[in-house]
């Protein structure tokens, strides 16, 4: 495989670039991205705004102490530690587990069983799948009707499930311990979004639901949503930690990639599978050639290429070994205008940071081509 070519210290996403859309663990996220050769352009899509002040977590807690409920569902580690500690300071707090000690409590995942048991507590039940749908599914297995049920909220209602609560009879209880808001400075937003839709980035990670559902509100309102969609559904490749964070998007239409595993760490890796894989790798001129985001692999040698370059290697590579006249490279080239020589500029660029100039042949008259080994020219000849 080419990929194994790869200098060590270079990675397997060297050569791209990954928009992180994260405000929590957005530090751990773009860490494990540049260990592993990517460029990270990180913009918040939100900002968490805890809710100890507020009086929906106060009334909902003391409602709670008041008239215990049968079922409390823990869905976020940092929800769950918000909420105790909130209570704490309103000197609630061992009312409060008194309380959640005579509960069927159910926790999502395993970092919401650490919360749970870190605050002395211990779960009833929790889903192998991390899924709320699978806690749904138990809940409505077990019967709802009549029972009273406490839903500590991920920031934002989760959809459909208080709907199928109530639909079943049950008495639903919401703890809003944060909330999910716009970011206070919107700038980073909009350059991400500019470069997602200008193909700037290779990859958009999302961690969260609401910080997908805030990207695609905030480019609806400049008018790049339909830009946005399609960037996402051919050329940038949007990635989310899990089903549930997906779903802002699939109602968009927009597929996205998942782990199997809902952590950072499998979503890095499933990118480190899927950039390179589908980055097209070309035999030129006697070289191995793969086109990645805003480099080029030669021969497994890393080449930093300027993006007029790679705007037109990419004209060059969409018919490997086929002339593309200069009229349709200037089209291709950002800015460019309608003077050729621009193409003739960036062209020498390109082949200096490629440092393979008989990578690309000049056609006399005609314009220029990709200097395909012949043995590739049949299998390319009707790209």
């Amino acid at each position: 495989m080419y990929d194994e070519q790869q200098q060590p210290d270079q990675g397997p996403l060297a050569g791209f670039t990954v928009g992180v859309t994260a405000a929590r663990r957005a530090d751990e996220l773009g860490a494990l991205l540049q260990r592993r050769g990517a460029t990270v352009l990180h913009a918040p899509a939100l900002r968490i705004v805890p809710l100890a002040d507020d009086g929906e977590l106060l009334a909902a807690t003391r409602q709670i102490i008041d008239q215990a409920p049968d079922v409390v569902v823990a869905t976020t580690a940092i929800g769950f530690r918000g909420w105790i500690e909130a209570a704490d300071g309103w000197g609630l707090g061992e009312q409060l587990l008194g309380r959640l000690r005579g509960v069927e409590l159910l926790a999502r995942g395993p970092k919401v069983k650490g919360a749970v048991r870190a605050a002395g507590l211990t779960e009833q039940w929790s889903p192998s799948s991390e899924s709320m749908a699978e806690v749904l599914d138990r809940l409505l297995e077990e019967g709802v009707d009549g029972r009273r049920i406490a839903l500590q909220l991920h920031g934002e209602p989760l959809p459909g499930f208080v709907e199928a609560l109530r639909a079943g009879g049950a008495q639903v209880v919401l703890v809003p311990v944060y909330r999910w808001m716009p970011p206070e400075d919107i700038g980073p937003v909009d350059r991400l979004l500019d470069a997602v839709v200008s193909r700037g980035v290779d990859a958009l990670t999302f961690t969260s639901a609401p910080a997908a559902a805030s990207l695609l509100s905030r480019a609806e309102q400049r008018g790049l949503l339909g830009e946005l969609l399609a960037a996402l559904g051919h050329d940038v490749l949007p990635a989310c930690v899990g089903p549930v964070t997906a779903l802002p998007l699939q109602a968009r239409g927009v597929d996205t990639v998942q782990p199997e595993r809902f952590r950072l760490g499998p979503l890095v890796q499933l990118l480190c599978q899927e950039l390179p894989g589908r980055a097209r790798a070309l035999p030129i001129a006697g070289h191995r050639v793969q086109i990645r985001g805003h480099a080029v692999l030669v021969d497994g040698e890393l080449k930093p290429v300027p993006p007029a370059g790679m705007s037109l290697l990419r004209a060059l590579s969409r018919r490997p070994g086929w002339v593309v006249a200069r009229a349709d490279l200037l089209r291709a080239l950002p800015g460019a205008g309608r003077d050729e020589h621009a193409v003739e500029t960036a062209m020498a660029r390109l082949r200096t940071a490629l440092g393979a100039p008989k990578l690309i042949q000049t056609v006399v008259k005609r314009g220029y081509r990709l200097a395909l080994d012949p043995a590739a020219d049949a299998k390319y000849a009707d790209a």
